[in-house]
């Protein structure tokens, strides 16, 4: 039986995706349930795993767009491994016949010395010893072009240590352990240079390529995602009066909250406390006060918002994107860090859904774990309002006339102008630093 491998549905509005890689080979055999390819279209990256257990046909190369239901490989089920059957079960008619048997094996150790003339030339025996001595090979779930650039470069797959989906190994990987593996290159180890040579080899090439006087340049095209996010966010500037207000938050008690109750609510809920969800509630608060930052605008109408769906902006290595947790103003605390942990974990699986994309009202982003300072984020339209989040640095403030060190962090408010004045603007900025600087305000379920 031939079974299709066709490019799944992934949402109403997307008509092609771009066969990013293959985890499988032409002719390899793959079982049930076991990923075969990646694919990624404008909005999410996607792990697509096999409907039956056979043989692999690819029909489609990975790096091309293909549209959506179309067929890119074929399993041959037929050819198939089939599973090692049991022995058949003995009748007791049978058994009893077999047990008088069962002793005759005590006869042979009388004949064990014509054994090691028999078994003498047992040197093979070893071999068993030698196998384990080369760590598993994972050839058989490895992309192929990232095949090719093994074999080109004549290294071992089992050195080579896999970040892909699964432990697989994927060209960073490979570009990595090769760049890793020029520096102790240059010093002579006995045993080592033969396989670390092929590793100083890659940068002679390119050296030659360039002409003295020219310029070196690579030219890559854009993925989907990252076309996507760069009309998204062209498509902000251009048809919104976006405006961004700033404000500087203490945080002191957050951080002493965190510190206090730690280990309890690790204990209870089995994940960490992060200042995310603070941020998640405070913003709800806001919002509930300020209905306008929680809507927006089409044609000529408002729209309201009478829920509170929050963005959560997630950089990943595809680009940077925003899944949404639903009703956040109806979760705790630990259900806002486990709705995070998730997506997370989604998007590092490329098992992150156009769904837990879409119908966000109000988006966070929080650039301060990569070290920004200050920074004016972009609107994710049609949303009207995000917040920017930044690292928290001590700084000297004057409290009561006294110059103090506290750990502050600067917030950024960019909203539509069309729909939020400056007064709103402000005024719900204001609302969220008096959410966070005192967060016993906010409903602490511990």
């Amino acid at each position: 039986m031939i079974v299709e491998v066709k490019v799944p549905s992934v949402g109403e509005s997307v008509t092609e995706a771009l066969l990013a890689q293959w985890f499988k080979s032409d002719g390899d055999t793959v079982k049930k349930d076991e990923p075969l390819f990646v694919i990624e279209t404008d909005k999410v990256t996607l792990e697509v795993v096999s409907e039956a257990a056979g043989v692999l046909s690819i029909k489609v190369q990975e790096g091309e767009t293909v549209a959506i239901g179309a067929v890119v490989g074929t399993i041959d089920t037929a050819a198939a491994p089939k599973p090692a059957e049991p022995p058949p079960a003995l009748e007791p008619a049978e058994i009893k016949q077999a047990q008088p048997q069962a002793a005759a094996p005590e006869e042979p150790p009388a004949q064990a010395p014509e054994a090691p003339a028999q078994t003498a030339p047992a040197p093979p025996p070893p071999q068993p010893a030698s196998a384990p001595k080369q760590p598993p090979i994972r050839s058989d779930g490895l992309a192929p072009s990232v095949r090719r650039l093994i074999a080109e470069k004549n290294l071992d797959p089992a050195q080579i240590t896999g970040t892909g989906p699964g432990g697989r190994i994927t060209k960073g990987d490979v570009v990595l352990f090769l760049e890793s593996a020029q520096a102790p290159a240059a010093a002579p180890a006995p045993g080592v240079t033969a396989v670390r040579k092929p590793a100083e080899t890659p940068p002679q090439p390119a050296a030659e390529k360039i002409q003295p006087g020219e310029e070196g340049i690579t030219r890559k095209p854009m993925s989907p995602i990252r076309q996507r996010i760069a009309s998204h966010l062209l498509n902000a500037k251009q048809n919104t009066a976006m405006l961004t207000t700033f404000n500087d938050v203490d945080m002191t008690r957050v951080l002493a909250l965190r510190t206090q109750f730690k280990e309890t609510f690790k204990e209870k809920y089995g994940i960490s406390l992060g200042m995310m969800s603070f941020f998640i509630k405070a913003c709800v608060e806001a919002l509930k006060e300020f209905p306008e930052v929680n809507a927006y605008i089409d044609d000529k109408d408002i729209i309201y918002h009478h829920y509170y769906h929050i963005g959560v902006a997630i950089g990943s290595e595809k680009g940077l994107v925003v899944p949404v947790i639903r009703h956040a103003d109806q979760l705790n605390f630990a259900e806002l860090e486990q709705a995070i942990v998730d997506f997370v974990n989604k998007i590092k699986e490329n098992r992150l859904e156009l769904s837990d994309l879409e119908g966000g009202t109000f988006t966070i982003s929080n650039g301060g774990v990569f070290g920004s300072l200050l920074s004016t984020p972009i609107l994710n339209m049609p949303q009207s309002g995000i917040l920017g989040m930044h690292r928290i640095e001590k700084r000297p403030v004057a409290i009561d006339d006294q110059m103090v060190i506290r750990p502050m962090m600067y917030l950024a408010l960019s909203y539509d102008h069309r729909i939020i004045d400056g007064r709103e603007a402000v005024t719900f900025l204001k609302r969220i630093k008096e959410c966070i600087e005192n967060p016993e305000r906010m409903m602490m379920e511990i």
